[in-house]
């Protein structure tokens, strides 16, 4: 009979805490915890600009102590993407002083994301802006040749976003751009377009106009690469410095100068707002895109769409569509049917996946 069997044998062993064996931690540090630091203290800043894995952001926006912030992602948050425009919790050292690097540790809700796939059968979105409300679309006149299926693609991308498209024209000292702006009749679309003849460094544009139009608002600017947009945010934003290029006259293509997405504050007469300048871009893929939000943008026209078959496409071939017996009934009138016309275009942008030209070029 062993001890055990023998409560009464005066040979029991004798344990203490000393004889509990435990792992070896082979990393040395503290054992990991799910539970998160509330982080009560953490401060809501604008991000500005991101560069290599490095978050410019503005603290203390419009308040005593505003300045510009040098930040890194939190380890949770590796997988979510953190872009221009969005509002940040932050932690950590935010003095701003040089050397100093604080902390992103969460993202606020998002009114807005603007969005684009490599091209149109892609369903991997590439995030581009955050919280923007408008989208400024820039294009030239010629040099390079205005494409209006890339104009198109813009738009669907911001009434896909909510977001408020405008649209300038430039160079329109080389090229008269009254045919182009037909392809959007119809649209509730502000244009803006430069002088015809001009020696001065903006190129004729309308600064003031544009300026009084980007008051109050964070608005994207998009185009194709070659088409002024950074001479246009430089007039803008005079202490932006964004580099200018100029078109290839083999290819008609413009070189990529800028080559990161950056807010930058608008200050005018009437007030502030942002400019947010992105590179340019050749292609704009739709892969996300939901024709829903498209039709919500014409607002007369999704009404008389309630009454269309269920799958209609509302395109011109659709079947006992609505908006097209309305039509042809006469009940929408000359703005009615240029509308339905715009809205049928921007339909057919983006169901057209399989074109050669549609996420790559066009």
């Amino acid at each position: 009979m062993s001890w055990l069997d023998d409560p009464d044998d005066d040979d029991e062993p004798e344990f203490d805490e000393a004889d509990v064996r435990v792992r070896p931690n082979p990393k040395a540090n503290k054992p990991r915890t799910k539970r998160r630091p509330a982080h009560l203290d953490a401060q809501i800043a604008r991000v500005l600009g991101v560069d290599r894995g490095r978050y410019t952001v503005l603290a203390d926006e419009d308040g005593p102590d505003e300045r510009t912030v040098l930040a890194t992602r939190a380890r949770e948050l590796r997988k979510m993407p953190i872009v221009t425009g969005d509002r940040a919790r932050v932690v950590g050292d935010r003095t701003g002083s040089e050397g100093t690097l604080a902390r992103i540790i969460g993202i606020e809700e998002r009114r807005s994301l603007l969005r684009r796939s490599a091209d149109d059968t892609d369903q991997v979105e590439r995030v581009i802006v955050a919280n923007a409300d408008q989208m400024l679309v820039v294009v030239a006149a010629a040099d390079p040749e205005p494409r209006e299926r890339l104009v198109d693609r813009y738009l669907v991308a911001a009434l896909d976003a909510g977001i408020r498209p405008l649209l300038v024209v430039t160079k329109t000292d080389l090229a008269d751009p009254t045919a182009f702006l037909t392809h959007f009749d119809g649209l509730d679309l502000e244009v803006f377009t430069s002088a015809r003849e001009s020696d001065d460094d903006t190129g004729g544009m309308p600064i003031e106009r544009i300026g009084a139009a980007l008051v109050g608002h964070s608005t994207v600017f998009v185009g194709h690469s070659g088409v002024g947009k950074s001479t246009l945010v430089n007039a803008l934003v005079p202490a932006a410095h964004r580099a200018t290029g100029h078109v290839n006259t083999v290819t008609g293509r413009g070189r990529h100068t800028s080559s990161s997405t950056v807010s930058l504050r608008y200050v005018g007469e009437a007030g502030n707002g942002w400019v947010i300048d992105t590179p340019g871009v050749r292609s704009f893929g739709l892969g996300h895109v939901d024709t829903a939000n498209i039709l919500r943008a014409f607002t007369e026209l999704a009404e008389i769409a309630e009454d269309c078959p269920r799958g209609c496409t509302h395109l011109p071939d659709a079947p006992d569509c609505a908006m097209i017996e309305a039509l042809q009934a006469g009940r929408l009138g000359p703005r009615g049917a240029a509308r339905l016309d715009s809205l049928q275009r921007l339909l057919e942008t983006f169901a057209d996946k399989s074109s050669s030209g549609g996420g790559r070029g066009a």
